[in-house]
């Protein structure tokens, strides 16, 4: 047998020790018709949706109905906000910032802008507000024909009818809790972790009583120094306390610092 005709047979059959195999069988059929499971399941999805109501809607006149905790875009409640900054350090894409506005009284205060064209929805923002300022909202719709429109001030953050649905609380479970046989027990993360004092790094600025958002911190006279002046240092009230860490990051000699609680 030439060459030639050796080839064409091996195609067609299996050489094994170089013995002759039996003829090549071809594969399954149905295996290769794969296009009939898929066109046999939308043909039965046609037959139901013919004599049934189908299963999409005329958007945007019929809309799907959004639960209130739906994580839409951001929402602020304005007189709840204390400036606290943290929905700032705590958003992952980096959309939010404070700006200066002027509050009901005229007077300047610090409250949340907010980037939608960078906003993720995330909801992060509303989870660790510690005072339930910020909020998630069910509204998606937020098409503009500028990128400037899409920046949202503190005010028109606002969403009306706002409910406590809508505020995310952020529980956590100490590992301490789960030792003692309490695995089920929440608590709030703004109430756990609290700033420490190392007094031989104070120097008695008063920085952080001046960053404290919600007036936690107090300075107290520790006696006098060898000039004859007041030794001032930092009294944290637990009670008010957020745990936003302005105090930490402004302290000018690290004499602050965050005390885990576990």
């Amino acid at each position: 047998m030439d060459e030639s005709k050796l080839k064409y047979l091996n195609k067609y059959t299996d050489i094994k020790n170089g013995a002759q195999g039996k003829p090549y069988k071809t594969k399954n059929l149905a295996k290769g018709l794969w296009i009939v499971k898929p066109a046999w399941t939308v043909f039965k999805l046609f037959s139901k949706t013919v004599a049934r109501q189908p299963v999409t809607v005329l958007y945007p006149y019929q809309k799907e109905w959004v639960p209130e905790n739906y994580r839409g875009r951001p929402g602020l409640r304005f007189d709840k906000c204390v400036s606290c900054g943290m929905c700032v350090r705590m958003c992952p894409t980096s959309c939010i910032k404070l700006i200066e506005v002027s509050d009901d009284d005229g007077k300047p205060v610090m409250r949340p802008q907010v980037n939608m064209g960078r906003c993720a929805m995330c909801g992060y923002c509303a989870e660790y507000c510690p005072v339930d300022a910020m909020t998630v909202t069910p509204e998606y719709e937020l098409a503009e024909y500028t990128r400037f429109d899409l920046l949202y001030g503190p005010r028109r953050l606002h969403y009306e009818g706002t409910t406590p649905g809508m505020e995310v609380k952020l529980e956590v479970t100490l590992p301490s809790d789960i030792e003692s046989g309490n695995p089920e027990k929440r608590h709030l993360l703004c109430e756990l972790d609290r700033p420490e004092l190392t007094e031989s790094k104070c120097i008695g600025c008063k920085k952080c009583e001046k960053v404290c958002p919600v007036g936690a911190i107090k300075m107290e006279e520790k006696g006098v120094n060898d000039k004859g002046r007041p030794i001032l240092r930092p009294k944290i009230d637990n009670s008010k306390c957020i745990c936003c860490s302005n105090c930490v990051d402004d302290c000018p000699k690290s004499a602050l610092a965050i005390k885990e609680v576990l």
